[in-house]
């Protein structure tokens, strides 16, 4: 740490030093939304937060929450110390990850934004391969649900690595899209009803079925709104925002659904039939780095090995 942070809002003054644990409680408390919560997060007891929170305070002289009740909200001067404060967090991890892996053996954890279908693929490849190069590494994956949510982590430091799959889009400011791979829009469904396993449908052929959705911005949306659009009636069945929820609807007979093909091999082990849709519609899938900023050993390692995956997409 340098002898002093500058947060914009205050300073604490040269020759003294901020506890780097007073700033990852406040960051505790922020992403958890209350002292208890922190506590039990970070595996700490209440009255440390609360005291934490309080020296923070006495140093930097403002308030960093307004404390309604049981009610904690972020204050305007908190708001302001989020990202100095996850920046100098990282940053101090790096250091620690960096001489830890001077020693022969890369450890820490990578902090990882990631979005429902490409959890399952191609994270799960990516991840296996990881864990089996650096055992010493923890990935935390956080969950995103949108594109601009990812690069919204990855801008604001929360996650240093983002993994997403969308349509084309302009993302967050700061932040650069590294494309692995494209990944077909396929219809997944059981098998006979009314369609075969490896199968290619034209979207004309599902008028009078019954769809189940996730809502509206999602490429999967996209796909089934173009349909409708297109005059082809079909039911909207179920709009679910859980997308783990609808394979299982799918088996259980609620309907089709359009998913993305990081789901077929999963989906077939399931008992269900993966079609492919005419004409072809693809989402990206990328990497979402924050520009400029200098990766932990860890996430430089996670990267490395994303890139790795892509590189065998394309022999």
């Amino acid at each position: 740490m340098p002898d002093f942070l500058y947060t914009g809002i205050g300073t604490v003054a040269e020759g003294e030093y901020m506890d780097i644990r007073h700033l990852r409680y406040f960051l505790g408390v922020v992403d958890h939304g209350g002292f208890g919560r922190a506590a039990t997060h970070l595996r700490v007891a209440q009255p440390s937060i609360s005291q934490a929170i309080a020296a923070l305070e006495r140093e930097l002289g403002v308030e960093l929450f307004h404390r309604i009740g049981r009610t904690v909200t972020v204050s305007e001067p908190g708001a302001a110390l989020i990202e100095p404060a996850r920046r100098a967090v990282r940053g101090l991890e790096a250091v620690t990850a960096t001489a830890q892996s001077l020693k022969g053996r890369l450890s820490g954890h990578v902090d990882l934004a990631l979005m429902p279908s490409q959890a399952v693929e191609p994270f799960s490849t990516i991840a296996l391969d990881f864990g089996r190069r650096f055992p010493g590494v923890t990935i935390r994956a956080r969950a995103s649900f949108s594109g601009s949510e990812t690069t919204d982590m990855v801008a604001s430091g929360e996650c240093e690595v983002g993994l997403l799959g969308a349509a084309p889009f302009l993302p967050t400011q700061g932040v650069l899209l590294e494309r692995l791979e494209d990944q077909e829009m396929v219809l997944v469904g059981v098998a006979g009803h009314p369609f075969h396993d490896y199968e290619t449908v034209d979207r004309s052929a599902l008028a009078g079925q019954r769809l189940i959705v996730s809502p509206v911005g999602s490429v999967m949306r996209r796909v089934v709104d173009e349909i409708i659009d297109s005059g082809v009636p079909v039911d909207l069945a179920v709009e679910v925002e859980h997308r783990a929820a609808i394979l299982p609807l799918v088996l259980a007979g609620g309907g089709l659904a359009v998913m993305p093909a990081a789901w077929s091999t999963f989906a077939r082990r399931s008992g269900a039939a993966v079609m492919h849709l005419a004409p072809v519609v693809t989402l990206q899938v990328s990497l979402a780095l924050r520009e400029g900023h200098t990766l932990t050993p860890a996430a430089h390692a996670f990267v490395a090995v994303a890139r790795e995956y892509a590189a065998d997409l394309d022999l």
